[in-house]
């Protein structure tokens, strides 16, 4: 099959509008892209590269921005410096410590020893400045909220990378390691040091790491649905997998995952794949497999991304079905595209003819106004600099992408985990969720910079400036009933932000809160110790409840989300009928396919 595709929308345009976007309209701005014919554009993107590429992609300019905006509102609030004096002359010791320092889930200081002399003076003394840089980096009146939580973003890196948990000779559970086996614990974590460095050479200089494969192999370990691939195409592979029942429902479910990383988070092992779950209770399940772009695909927009992934694969969905109304699900950023998507199908088809049966979105934003932490590396300045480095590359590297989400998490994502493994010499037993997430994608440059610019910095979606074939989307035009999945502590999408849906459309929606991240309280099987949830359902035309009345009013259900979400599709479907025919007849290879294995 002739996998060659272009669109429009590859192409910048020459009146500086990104593509489909007509002169004169309210749709979003210009691709960032199309000065690139400006000889002085080219050189100030060089620069802004180079810098990038120096300082990690951060903005020295917004950095710089944040500090002198926080330091001239504190230079010039004398009443805060005062509150600043009094927590540094509170006493800081055996009688006099604050009970309020230490908190429970804080990894650092776990070990018993540390509430021993003189090492609890060392925490003590430690987290005593770390409440101090708290304390001066917020609540200050004046700063503006972006640049207050930059700088105290900033202040926290630099306390958590100076924790004497660090340091071997001030750690007493390392220095207890270090006595019980005789220096044995640096051997292995120096053995852990040269395992790592050749994982990440062999990553990124001799594409080996599938070889390689580890616990956790995909298509043998992870991944293993029985499915096969129906259809290709430049962007998307299409999976429909197995039926594992008599009868199936009418409606089949289309997923469309997100494309930061592999999809099969929604596959993982036998008992925690989503996929298997659905199968197994009568559902006939397609899933997009996204594929690995490199350079050539860095003209990739996000319209393209629509087309070839989730409108295409719908089309392919009820060619195999026979026209059947779908039940689609997406995920994260997949969540968001289905939800354009949606609204571009209703604004254009209308409900009658409507080829969604109902719409499902998985931690995904479509208002994102309060992104979350993430809002922390994106401003105009900051993602010029970004747009530079990925205009150099051509796409965004996994790795890249991947720091930034460690920096929200430093203290365990980092230093704890550095101290654990580097100088206890301690591994931590891999996951298969932990494999997933180290299984990175690239993104192509314009793709990712018109997602960032247009969702997250301009929130073009929410406020009716995206298009979709040259005329804005509106999701109040979205007529099916959604079902809507938050997560109690999702740092990438805020379920607060998340549930914003509801002011965006009139349709019924249903609202579940799951306990867990952004990953793990999707992945949450039955049986899953500690799982919970919150549901309830706003009918069409219904009065929304603010997230705080809706939260404390919503009792909560113990265990997995995962039957609900199948009760409410059940409720939604017809009747059962005998399975279908593998792609209509059409079968390119097994699942899990070729695109998850690209390098």
């Amino acid at each position: 099959m002739d996998e060659t595709v272009t669109h429009p929308s590859a192409v910048p345009c020459s009146d500086g509008l990104a593509a489909g976007v007509t002169a004169g309209t309210d749709c979003a701005g210009a691709y960032p892209g199309s000065a690139l014919d400006k000889p002085a554009t080219r050189i100030d993107r060089l620069l802004h590269a180079a810098i990038a590429r120096a300082t990690g992609g951060v903005s020295p300019a917004a950095l710089w921005l944040a500090c002198l905006d926080w330091a001239w509102h504190l230079a010039s609030s004398p009443g805060k410096q005062m509150a600043l004096l009094q927590h540094i002359a509170q006493p800081v010791g055996l009688a006099g410590r604050p009970a309020l320092l230490v908190e429970p889930d804080d990894p650092r200081f776990a070990h018993p020893d540390w509430g021993r002399w003189p090492f609890h003076l060392l925490r003590d003394g430690f987290l005593h400045a770390e409440a101090f840089w708290q304390q001066a980096t917020t609540d200050l009146r004046g700063v503006s909220p972006h640049h207050e939580r930059v700088v105290s973003f900033s202040a926290r890196q630099w306390t958590d990378m100076l924790s004497p948990s660090n340091c071997w000779w001030l750690n007493p559970e390392v220095l207890r390691a270090l006595a019980e086996t005789g220096g044995g614990n640096f051997l292995a974590g120096a053995q852990h040091w040269l395992d790592d460095h050749q994982n990440i050479f062999a990553d990124h200089v001799l594409h080996t790491s599938r070889a390689r494969c580890g616990p956790h192999c995909v298509g043998r370990d992870v991944a293993i649905t029985p499915g096969k691939v129906v259809y290709r195409n430049a962007l998307i592979e299409l999976i429909q997998y197995a039926p594992q029942t008599a009868t199936v429902w009418h409606e089949p479910v289309l997923i469309v995952p997100s494309w930061l990383l592999k999809y099969y988070v929604l596959d993982l092992s036998p008992h925690n794949s989503l996929v298997r779950y659905l199968v197994e209770r009568g559902y006939t399940v397609f899933l997009i497999s996204w594929k690995n772009p490199h350079a050539d695909a860095r003209d990739l927009g996000m319209n393209d991304y629509l087309e070839l992934g989730p409108l295409d694969a719908l089309a392919q969905v009820r060619r195999i079905v026979g026209g059947v109304p779908v039940h689609a699900a997406g995920y994260c950023l997949g969540g968001t595209l289905l939800a354009i998507g949606a609204a571009a199908l209703g604004r254009d088809i209308g409900p009658k003819s409507a080829p969604l049966k109902t719409v499902t979105l998985f931690a995904a934003q479509t208002d994102f106004s309060e992104p979350g932490e993430l809002g922390l590396f994106i401003d105009a300045s900051e993602l010029a600099y970004l747009d530079a480095l990925m205009w150099e590359q051509g796409y965004l590297d996994g790795t890249q992408m991947a720091g930034a989400f460690q920096l929200l998490h430093s203290r365990d994502l980092v230093w704890s985990r550095l101290t654990r493994e580097y100088l206890l010499g301690q591994r931590t037993e891999q996951t298969d969720l932990m494999a997933w997430n180290a299984d990175t994608t690239r993104l192509p440059y314009r793709m990712h910079s018109e997602n960032l610019h247009w969702l997250y910095l301009n929130n073009d979606l929410a406020e009716g400036r995206y298009c979709v074939k040259g005329r804005p989307v509106a999701l109040a035009d979205i007529k099916q009933p959604i079902f809507v999945v938050g997560t109690e502590r999702d740092h990438v999408s805020p379920w607060r932000s998340v549930y914003k849906l509801h002011l965006l459309t009139r349709t019924e929606v249903s609202f579940l809160l799951a306990s867990g991240g952004h990953n793990a309280g999707i992945v949450s099987e039955p049986g899953h110790a500690g799982r919970r949830y919150r549901f309830s359902t706003r009918p069409q035309d219904g009065a929304s409840l603010n997230p705080n009345e809706w939260f404390a009013q919503t009792p909560v259900c113990e265990g997995s989300w995962w039957p609900c979400w199948q009760q409410w599709l059940a409720a939604h479907s017809s009747e059962q009928s005998a399975p279908r025919q593998f792609g209509g007849g059409t079968v390119l290879g097994d699942a899990p396919g070729t695109y998850v294995f690209a390098p």
